[in-house]
């Protein structure tokens, strides 16, 4: 690790190869916690390069628990988190309003480490049991048509980067890898990345699988369609933006969107939103990202998807799933 420290300081690139032997190193507990920091660091003071990126992600894959859902016609929406808006938890209600509509949901997630609740920390908040027992997944899929799965259980190869990410607080290109490394190789993915650049990576990657896909970024550094500004939008065919207006929506303000100051405060906005309590902006910003993720793997229109997307949160199907899991969990 010490040569690789110094070629990175030095402004060298490693290549996808490299990167790979690096990420399964740093699992066998090869390198220590200081070394893994400085290896983290670099690439918050420089940009990675795709090939870098494909390294790691290919270790993740390679080292990871898989789960079989290859039966199911499975969506995954996850965002990369590490955009420092300090939003509720858009995409796990996004995931559920899936479920209620019809749609197979294998949501990865984990706890949050550049925000104050992740997806999983409000899962377990509501009483969801974060498993990776197969039996257990199987019957959430096929009762509640939506599976949790907290990354650390299906990544035990990251078990020494964990705690280093957490006490450093900061977003590290883990949170680039966290929405592509999906133990269950979902067949469709929606992807909210925290910047252009890393759109077009993503974009770039993406193109090499099977995964029919759509990536979305806030223009104004959102990783999620947030309804304050447009969203770009790249799929294996096509490039647009997206406007409030394309869900017939009007533009909306931030602190409309704000999440919670704690793990509890979260959870109850959650609570309140999935209930079809929550307020016009925090239904619609929701319902924008439910509303792609069915138009991504329906292969309709946005403003379709919106529709089926408003039937599910506010006909209680969305909650009926909740329920669904919070009784399996018991």
């Amino acid at each position: 690790m010490k040569t690789t420290l110094n070629r990175l300081i030095n402004h060298e690139i490693l290549t996808k190869e490299e990167s790979k032997t690096i990420l399964v190193n740093i699992s066998k507990g090869q390198y220590n916690t200081s070394q893994i920091a400085a290896f983290l660091t670099v690439y918050m003071m420089r940009r990675i390069t795709i090939e870098e990126l494909a390294g790691f992600r290919e270790a993740l894959l390679e080292l990871c628990i898989p789960v079989d859902f290859s039966q199911y016609n499975t969506i995954d929406l996850c965002g990369t988190g590490g955009d420092g808006k300090n939003t509720f938890n858009i995409s796990t209600l996004a995931s559920f309003i899936t479920a209620g509509a019809g749609i197979k949901v294998a949501k990865h997630g984990n706890y949050g480490v550049s925000s104050i609740s992740g997806s999983s920390n409000v899962m377990e908040s509501l009483g969801i049991k974060l498993s990776a027992d197969n039996d257990f997944l199987q019957k959430s899929m096929d009762q509640a048509n939506i599976a949790i799965l907290h990354a650390p259980l299906f990544h035990p190869a990251m078990k020494n980067v964990g705690p280093i990410r957490k006490e450093l607080g900061v977003k590290t290109f883990f949170n680039m890898l966290g929405p592509m490394v999906n133990p269950s190789f979902p067949k469709n993915q929606l992807v909210g990345v925290f910047s252009l650049e890393l759109a077009r990576m993503y974009s770039y990657l993406y193109q090499n699988t099977d995964t029919n896909f759509c990536i979305l970024h806030g223009l104004d550094g959102f990783d999620e369609i947030s309804l304050t500004d447009e969203t770009k939008i790249i799929s294996r065919t096509t490039e647009t933006i997206l406007k409030p207006s394309s869900f017939n929506l009007e533009k909306q303000l931030l602190e409309d969107i704000k999440g919670g100051e704690t793990i509890e405060g979260s959870a109850a906005i959650f609570y309140s939103v999935i209930s079809g309590k929550g307020t016009t902006s925090q239904n619609n910003v929701v319902l924008a990202n439910a509303g792609l993720a069915i138009a991504t793997i329906e292969k309709t229109s946005v403003l379709e998807g919106f529709e089926k997307a408003k039937e599910s949160l506010f006909s209680g199907k969305a909650l009926e799933k909740l329920n669904k899991l919070q009784e399996l969990s018991k």
